[in-house]
C-alpha cells in the first residue's frame, strides 16, 4: 500500500476529520514508529505503527453512513462532558463503539432534522468543505409575514460578522396567523446562519427543521430514528458524488 498523509489516514480510519488530524499533528500528539510526526508526514498503515496519544490507530472499519432524523435537544457531537444526550446515544450499542461514526457537520441542539453520521473521511470532507458548496434544505417557521423586500434581501445573502453571505434559495410555503413557513437552500455552513439572519431581518425563527442534505431527504423517517445509506445514494454509477442540492422550485 502506498504511503499517505497522516491526517488522511486518521480520517479514513474514522478516528477524526482531516482538520482535526492536522490539529493533532501540530500538537505533537501523533507518532509513527515511535517518532513524533509532523504535519505533512506520510505513512503506510499496513507497514507503520501510528499512535495518537499513545494509542495505536486501528485499521479503517468498513465504510458506513447513516441518515438520522435528529430530535430537538440532542447534541451533534460524539461526547458531551455534561452528560447531555448526543446523536450517538440514539444508535444501538454495536454502532456506538469501534466503528468511528461521527456527525458530518452540525445541527444545533434547538433544531431538528436530517443529519449524517459516517466513518468515511472522504465523504465527510466533501460534505463539509466550503469549496464543494453542497446544498442543505431547511423549513423554518418565522414570526410575522416577511414582505417582498425582506425576502429579496435574504435571497441575496445577509452579511454576518462583517462577512458577506452567499445567496440563498428561498420560497414562501404558507402562512398561519402571525407566522410564515419558509423553505431555504443554503450552500455554506455559517454558525446558526438561518436563525441569525432571521433575527437581523426582524422575523425570529420559531421552528427550524433540515429536511434534506442534497438528494438525501428525510421523507417519512420518524424523528429519533435512522437508516443506513446504500452505496448508490452516495456515489453515482459513473463514480461521481451525488448531486448535493435539490433542484429549484419551478
Amino acid at each position: 500500500m502506498a504511503s499517505e498523509r497522516l491526517q488522511k489516514l486518521m480520517a479514513a480510519a474514522g478516528f477524526c476529520s482531516r482538520r482535526r488530524g492536522e490539529e493533532l499533528l501540530r500538537q505533537g500528539r501523533v507518532r509513527v514508529n515511535g517518532q513524533r510526526a509532523n504535519l505533512g508526514d506520510r505513512a503506510d498503515l499496513a507497514a507503520d505503527r501510528i499512535e495518537i496519544d499513545g494509542q495505536p490507530l486501528a485499521p479503517p472499519a468498513a465504510a458506513l453512513t447513516l441518515l438520522l432524523h435528529k430530535p430537538l435537544g440532542v447534541l451533534s457531537t460524539c461526547h458531551d462532558p455534561q452528560g447531555r444526550t448526543t446523536v450517538l446515544d440514539l444508535l444501538p450499542a454495536e454502532l456506538r463503539r469501534g466503528l468511528g461514526l461521527h456527525p458530518v457537520g452540525r445541527l444545533d441542539a434547538d433544531s431538528r432534522g436530517a443529519l449524517l453520521l459516517s466513518n468515511d473521511g472522504d465523504l465527510t470532507l466533501k460534505l463539509t468543505h466550503p469549496r464543494y458548496g453542497h446544498g442543505r434544505t431547511y423549513r423554518a417557521w418565522v414570526r410575522g409575514r416577511p414582505e417582498q423586500p425582506v425576502l429579496e434581501q435574504w435571497r441575496a445573502g445577509v452579511p454576518l460578522d462583517s462577512q458577506p453571505s452567499q445567496p440563498v434559495q428561498l420560497s414562501v410555503l404558507e402562512h398561519d396567523g402571525d407566522a410564515t413557513l419558509l423553505e431555504l437552500v443554503l450552500r455554506e455552513g455559517r454558525n446558526r446562519q438561518i436563525r441569525r439572519t432571521a433575527g437581523l431581518l426582524g422575523h425570529p425563527v420559531l421552528d427550524l427543521q433540515r429536511i434534506a442534505i442534497g438528494d438525501l431527504e428525510l421523507a417519512d423517517l420518524p424523528e429519533g430514528r435512522w437508516r443506513r445509506l446504500q452505496a448508490g445514494e452516495l456515489v453515482h454509477e459513473d463514480g461521481s458524488a451525488p448531486d448535493i442540492g435539490r433542484k429549484p422550485r419551478p
